[in-house]
């Protein structure tokens, strides 16, 4: 019987080692795009280029190089790190974006409350209120500061009857302008007070506001959904009250009109 000829030994590299060599590739690589992607610290690639140099051997220093050194360890610390940025980035991103829109929402805010009060107060002078009617204005809305004086006797909400000429004028300007929430605030000084009709100036203050938007919402035709009042009080002065001037002044109505691009 004829004897098999003994078949030749493979020839090439064990197909382990050109496995194992094209995980080494493409572990290079890898580590390679990172520190591609990153700032370079001087000190963590000197230690690198050393571990390259002194210690990348699959035999004997196998796991100095793979698992326990520099490589490993700098690239999964990169790797944390380059996603905490990210995440940083992006609330940062999130956060600009956020502020850009709200600034322009607001420029946008301003312009609306600058437009109405002029309007009103154009109005105003031609009925001859200017010197009766404060105008003031925020991005939300435009404001109509009624003296205390004008409309109210001292420690009294009720309106006078020379007053209601005033009040017919406002209702009329509410009316044609007051396209959102209209709000109506009393306010007062400080000095205590305590009479037969009020125990303090929260009280004093709730019963003036109500009184002026009875009167607005009967006479003026003002849809009373859309209208508030409160009292304030003593607690939003808008001067010193330390002196008559500036009690008189903080004695006062005001009545806003938030527009309809207030977020109010």
């Amino acid at each position: 019987m004829a004897k098999r000829k003994p078949e030749d030994p493979p020839k090439g590299a064990p197909a382990w080692q050109s496995t194992f060599a094209d995980l080494m590739n493409l572990l290079l690589c890898f580590f390679v795009m990172l520190f591609a992607m990153s700032d370079v610290d001087k000190q963590k690639f000197e230690a690198i280029a050393a571990s390259f140099n002194d210690s990348y051997s699959i035999f004997s220093a196998g796991a100095q190089s793979i698992g326990d050194g520099i490589l490993i360890s700098n690239g999964v610390s990169q790797l944390n790190e380059l996603d905490d940025y990210m995440v940083s980035m992006g609330k940062a991103a999130e956060s600009n974006t956020d502020s850009e829109v709200w600034e322009q929402v607001e420029k946008e805010q301003m312009k609306e409350s600058e437009s109405l009060a002029e309007i009103i107060q154009e109005v105003l002078e031609e009925e001859s209120l200017a010197e009766q009617v404060d105008v003031d204005f925020t991005s939300q809305y435009v404001s109509l500061t009624l003296n205390g004086a004008l409309l109210f006797d001292s420690g009294s909400a009720q309106l006078k009857e020379e007053s209601l000429p005033i009040l017919n004028k406002i209702g009329m300007i509410l009316k044609k302008y007051g396209k959102s929430v209209i709000e109506i605030e009393g306010h007062t000084d400080n000095v205590p007070i305590h009479n037969s009709a009020f125990d303090s100036n929260n009280e004093l203050s709730s019963a003036r506001a109500l009184a002026v938007f009875e009167y607005l919402v009967e006479n003026s035709g003002l849809d009373p959904s859309m209208v508030k009042h409160s009292g304030r009080g003593e607690y939003v002065p808008i001067a010193d009250n330390s002196t008559p001037e500036g009690r008189a002044q903080n004695r006062r109505v005001e009545i806003k009109l938030y527009h309809t691009l207030s977020t109010y």
